[in-house]
């Protein structure tokens, strides 16, 4: 096993706590969250790439999710995987082994002035779209307004931040924003696609089209199969194939996407080497899975990556737009009833551990540590936000004996669903006022999940509760995610090491009402909103570690969802052709760095 702890964790130490610069409103080759950029002016590339790597050669990947749709920047349909990176790029470029940099891409230069009210980009000359039409600042104005009034609600969440937007001339953009204080807006608008405004009719932009867009980035879609497969070619005459942050990366001549429903099925194309790598997350698969003729004879190696960013939260999200679960008791007893130690013993041989953080395994989790006293200082206003024993670090999750059997958490669960308003009568958990019983709909897409939601189910059968299982096709599923459209759904919160503007798309109360946001349980709290503004204002990282935890804590009180399990390291399976840099980033691997050794 390959395992980069030390070195991943030496480089979070060098870059995560860095003193504050003073930022003086003059152009620079790139921008930090806070504190300094790792890379200086004129760098070659990223120290995660091998600047060397061959390209060519075809890479081929599957997915179990079908797609009816190009046009991953709205709402309606199912996008295709793989086109945000391959098609489509950004004003800016994420350096990966720093907790938030971003370094010139479209925009060869940014500037911002100290309280960070506005940016303006200065646009590379040679950056063109893959038609050979250049790109320049009507292009980059037209791209947040259209995003803005017709994308993802994200978008909107974003972009209305801009209370001006200029073009100074030909090449050079300025956004100038509102009196929010959200220093992350100059990123924000770094990390925004920039789209070819002679190519897009606004007025139809929001309807699905399998019509092979036209953008800037590596690849361009060479044939398209709907509802079964996608093929990205690189673009022979892709602008930035030797600018630095570009350097050593994005290698194969061809990427192909096909769609396989049975994950079995994806895991045999792994298995006779047509599919050349093989993420994994399930235990039981990595424990006894990979014990094939490729695995015995070397040709594959399984990678055990320590990863530095955080797990995040995967989760029964449970809706309190719902009547049934607006009850905070009723969630509290669901959280009771989630039996982890059995689960994990018996579903995935031991290997998870518990979440008991919306940023576990990091420094931004609240889980075991005590409020410092700017915490204290942010929660103040909201006296009944924060669950003492949250405020204190001491709060733990239920923990059962493992035996599916304990008593301890079934009592706890109907001692709440009593105060709720609730009696169990032979056999089910029915409301003493109108009789109903306690019935739950859970959405599930892969068959993984459904195992899952059946042992849970059974637990909740033991306090009478009614839990049934809705396995869906992908494109209905997320039309019942847009709608807000169920009672529980099984969701996974990724986090990074600069958590900011996605969490107003994920908790905050205008998301909350908002088709199409990530607000699945229907949060709306003031405290929710004032903390997550703090972690936008803040200017300094000690500022903005304890503004995210005091976050951590006030979502962990609300009781939203059920959390799961994660786990410690990255689990990656390879076979040997596919080769990657020796250096891996804080994330863990990162596919478009990797190449396909010729002749091996």
């Amino acid at each position: 096993m390959w395992r980069i702890g030390r070195l991943l964790g030496s480089a979070v130490a060098a870059v995560a706590f860095l003193a504050p610069a003073s930022v003086d409103a003059e152009p620079a080759h790139g921008i930090a969250m806070h504190g300094k950029l790792k890379y200086a002016p004129g760098f070659s590339h990223f120290d995660y790439v091998n600047p060397d790597a061959p390209k060519g050669g075809t890479l081929n990947m599957t997915t179990g999710e079908a797609f009816d749709s190009l046009n991953p920047l709205i709402v309606n349909g199912a996008p295709a995987p793989g086109l945000r990176g391959y098609v489509y790029e950004t004003l800016l470029e994420r350096a990966t082994d720093e907790p938030f940099s971003l370094y010139g891409l479209i925009a060869e230069t940014v500037e911002i002035p100290e309280d960070r009210s506005w940016v303006e980009f200065r646009l590379n000359p040679k950056a063109h779209f893959s038609d050979g039409t250049p790109i320049l600042a009507e292009d980059v104005i037209f791209s947040m307004e259209l995003l803005r009034d017709h994308g993802r609600p994200n978008h909107n969440t974003y972009y209305k931040k801009v209370a001006k937007a200029e073009a100074r001339d030909d090449r050079t953009v300025r956004f100038t924003f509102d009196v929010t204080g959200d220093r992350e807006m100059p990123l924000i608008m770094g990390l925004m696609p920039v789209l070819p405004k002679h190519a897009i009719d606004p007025q139809t932009f929001e309807r699905t089209t399998l019509e092979p867009p036209v953008g800037s980035g590596p690849y361009l879609v060479s044939e398209i199969v709907p509802g079964r497969s996608v093929t990205y070619t690189r673009d022979p005459a892709y602008w930035a194939k030797d600018l630095n942050v570009m350097r050593g990366r994005y290698n194969p001549a061809v990427v192909k996407f096909e769609v396989v429903r049975d994950v079995n099925s994806r895991f045999e194309s792994f298995k006779t080497g047509n599919v050349l790598v093989w993420p994994e997350t399930d235990p039981s698969s990595w424990s006894s899975a990979f014990n094939f003729p490729a695995v015995t004879q070397g040709k594959v190696e399984r990678l055990e990556l320590d990863v530095a960013v955080p797990a995040g939260m995967s989760a029964f999200v449970m809706n309190t737009r719902r009547p049934l679960l607006k009850d905070p008791r009723v969630r509290q007893a669901l959280i009771q009833l989630f039996d982890f130690e059995w689960v994990n013993r018996n579903l995935y041989h031991g290997l998870y551990s518990r979440t008991e953080s919306y940023f576990e395994r990091s420094e931004l989790s609240s889980s075991g540590r005590p409020a410092d006293e700017r915490e204290r200082k942010l929660l103040a206003p909201f006296p009944d936000a924060v669950k003492p024993e949250v405020l204190e670090g001491t709060f733990r999750f239920p923990e059962s004996d493992g035996s599916g059997r304990d008593r301890k958490p079934l009592r706890e669960a109907l001692g709440l669903l009593k105060q709720a308003g609730y009696e169990l009568k032979d056999g089910k958990l029915l409301d003493k006022t109108s009789g109903r019983p306690l019935v739950l709909e859970v959405l599930t897409l892969t068959a993984d999940q459904e195992r899952l939601v059946l042992t849970f189910a059974a637990s909740l059968k033991r306090a009478g509760i009614s839990l049934t299982v809705r396995q869906m096709e992908k494109v209905q599923y997320q039309q019942r995610l847009n709608d807000f459209d169920y009672d529980l759904v099984q969701f996974d919160y990724p986090a990074s090491l600069s958590p900011g503007n996605e969490q107003n798309f994920r908790w905050s109360s205008a998301s909350a009402a908002a088709r199409g946001s990530f607000n699945y349980a229907g949060v709306r709290s003031a405290a929710v909103d004032a903390m997550i503004a703090a972690v936008l204002a803040a200017d300094d990282r000690e500022s903005f570690v304890s503004a995210v935890r005091a976050l951590d804590r006030v979502l962990i009180s609300g009781d939203y969802v059920v959390p799961l399990f994660h786990l410690k390291t990255q689990w990656v399976a390879v076979w040997k052709q596919l080769m990657r840099p020796a250096v891996t980033p804080l994330s863990g691997y990162q596919l478009d760095t990797w190449w396909l050794e010729p002749g091996r």
